[in-house]
C-alpha cells in the first residue's frame, strides 16, 4: 500500500515527526510519500487547500491512503469529507483508528496534531497509526458481526460515489468560486509532480485541462 502524507502549514512543524511515525506504524511492508507542507516552507496552505491534495492524489491513484492533520484534526476531516472519493475517519487515539480501519474501511485519516499536545506526544501518535495498519482493513469488528459491517461499509463508498460530482467537475467548479485556492492547492509541487508521473490519465488529462485554461501551469 502507497500510503500519503499531508498537513495544513499550521502544523508544519509536526511534519518530520508525522513522517517518522507514519513510518514507523506502517513497517516495511507499505511506501511511505511525505508531500509536506514541510518544516521550511514559506507558504500558507490551509486545511481546506490540504484536502484538496488528499483528494487528488487518492483520487488519481497516485496513493492509497493518506495520513493528515491540522490542529484540531476536525477540520481536514470535514473538508476532505467534502472531496470525491475521499472517505476520511478522524482518529484521535487507539481504538479511533482500530475501528476505522477494520469497519468504516475509509481511505484517508485526520490526526489532531495540535490539540492535547505535548509533552510525549508522538507516543500516542504512534500507536494510534500502528493500530490502524496493524491487521488488514476492512475485515469488520467484532467478529460476530463482521458480514454486516463489511456490507454497511460498501453502501457507505457506494453512496460516497453517487452523492459526489464527478472529479473533473469538482475542480472546475473549485476554480470558478475560489480561483487562488484552486490554483495553489491543485498546483501544488510535490502534489502536482506526483500524480502526472503517478496518477491515472483522467485525472491528469483534467488538471491540464484546466491549467492551460487559465495559464496556472
Amino acid at each position: 500500500m502507497k500510503i500519503g502524507i499531508i498537513q495544513a502549514s499550521s502544523q508544519k512543524s509536526k511534519n518530520r515527526i508525522l513522517d517518522r511515525c507514519v513510518r514507523d506504524a506502517a513497517g516495511a511492508e507499505h511506501e511511505v510519500i511525505n508531500f509536506g507542507i514541510y518544516e521550511d516552507d514559506k507558504r500558507e496552505f490551509s486545511y481546506i487547500q490540504a484536502a484538496v491534495c488528499v483528494g487528488l492524489l487518492l483520487e488519481s491513484k497516485s496513493v492509497d491512503f493518506v495520513v493528515t492533520g491540522c490542529s484540531s484534526g476536525q477540520g481536514m476531516m470535514l473538508a476532505c469529507n467534502t472531496l470525491p472519493g475521499v472517505l476520511c475517519g478522524y482518529v484521535a487515539n487507539v481504538s479511533d483508528a482500530y475501528l476505522f480501519g477494520r469497519i468504516n474501511n475509509g481511505n484517508a485519516v485526520s490526526y489532531p496534531l495540535g490539540l492535547n499536545w505535548g509533552w510525549g506526544a508522538e507516543i500516542n501518535l504512534t500507536e494510534t497509526l500502528r493500530a490502524l495498519f496493524s491487521t488488514p482493513m476492512g475485515m469488520g469488528y467484532p467478529k460476530e458481526e463482521a458480514w454486516r459491517k463489511i456490507r454497511d461499509a460498501g453502501l457507505l463508498k457506494e453512496m460516497n460515489r453517487f452523492g459526489k460530482v464527478d472529479f473533473g467537475d469538482f475542480v472546475r467548479n473549485l476554480r470558478e468560486r475560489e480561483e487562488k485556492l484552486s490554483r495553489d492547492a491543485i498546483w501544488y509541487p510535490p502534489v502536482f509532480e506526483y500524480v502526472m508521473e503517478h496518477g491515472v490519465d483522467r485525472i491528469k488529462e483534467v488538471i491540464i485541462c484546466e491549467g492551460q485554461k487559465n495559464e496556472f501551469t
